[in-house]
């Protein structure tokens, strides 16, 4: 059986605890108890959550209380947890399988000295934050989940669930990850190599005009999309169109496709077995060279490295 014990501090983050229901459901689909699950803080007792909903714990005792930690982090990343939390991380990081900082978990695991030398992700809005503050860290702050070794270390809220169901998937294989996900209705299993950022969120048009351009444009990426076309859909000029477009999502329409693409082309890579020319044709580049030459550029790697490091996780 596989023992997972939660680190809580107080004020955790209440999300971090929805990771739980991976394995609960990964016990269900086995139809029998795989993973054991138990909370823990320094002294045991009750403790807050951030939201004020009180949680039990039991006490932190001997480091082999679990084969996997998962330590949760805090809307107050930047303050130190204390010294006993600190001395009990190095205690069972030692002794666990594997050890994970779920969200801001990760700077606890930082401030331990666990991540010196690792690759890490934290919630976007505090990578550079944890980079400045543990320079000896690579810290990645495009990517949901990151594993180095036996230090797993997730992006902010849901990508928590993506490495809890990683971990299944590394525990009980593909299929057994795949029935969990189902079940959990998580319709797209996301891999670690993936981004934080949805494109087309991240361009957050102010009008709904501008919204409907993009969506079509998402749902036609096969296709040639000029400005005329989305202008048409947004029931503008297409010389209006331009305008408004840059105003309200700070880049051009062509730019934004090429994000859309290289988002789409990303998770077909990740998910399937598609070649590459197959995905650089239905995501709207030229060819396969096109397909690699945008990659290189804006990620920094190619198509096939992608593939390869969505396969390792």
């Amino acid at each position: 059986m596989h023992r997972v014990g939660y680190l809580l501090t107080e004020g955790f983050q209440i999300m971090c605890l929805a990771t739980q229901t991976v394995f609960e459901f990964a016990n269900i689909v086995a139809g029998k108890a795989v993973y054991r699950l138990e909370n823990f803080s320094v002294g045991g007792g009750t403790l807050r959550s951030s939201l004020g909903m009180s949680v039990e714990t039991l006490p932190l005792a001997a480091p082999g209380l679990a084969d996997t930690w998962m330590v949760t982090g805090t809307l107050t990343p930047l303050t130190p947890p204390g010294d006993e939390v600190l001395a009990s991380v190095r205690g069972f990081v030692d002794a666990a399988r594997r050890t994970a900082g779920l969200c801001t978990g990760s700077f606890v695991l930082a401030q331990a000295g666990v991540l010196d030398g690792r690759r890490a992700t934290t919630h976007w809005a505090y990578a550079n934050k944890l980079r400045e503050l543990h320079p000896k860290i690579d810290v990645e702050e495009d990517r949901i989940f990151i594993v180095d070794g036996p230090i797993w270390t997730s992006a902010g809220m849901t990508a928590a669930l993506d490495m809890a169901l990683g971990m299944v998937e590394k525990d009980l294989g593909n299929e057994m990850a795949r029935s969990v996900a189902h079940k959990m209705v998580m319709h797209q299993r996301r891999s670690g190599g993936q981004c934080q950022h949805s494109e087309l969120l991240s361009l957050s048009p102010r009008t709904d005009r501008i919204q409907s351009a993009l969506d079509y444009a998402r749902r036609h990426l096969s296709r040639p999309l000029c400005v005329e076309e989305l202008a048409q859909v947004a029931h503008l000029s297409p010389r209006q169109f331009t305008r408004v477009f840059t105003a309200e999502t700070g880049q051009s329409s062509a730019k934004a496709i090429e994000g859309l693409r290289l988002e789409a082309a990303r998770l077909m890579i990740e998910q399937s077995r598609h070649s590459l020319e197959v995905v650089a044709k239905e995501t709207g580049f030229r060819d396969r060279r096109h397909l690699r030459e945008v990659f290189v550029r804006v990620l920094g790697v190619p198509p096939q490295a992608v593939r390869r490091d969505a396969r390792q996780v």
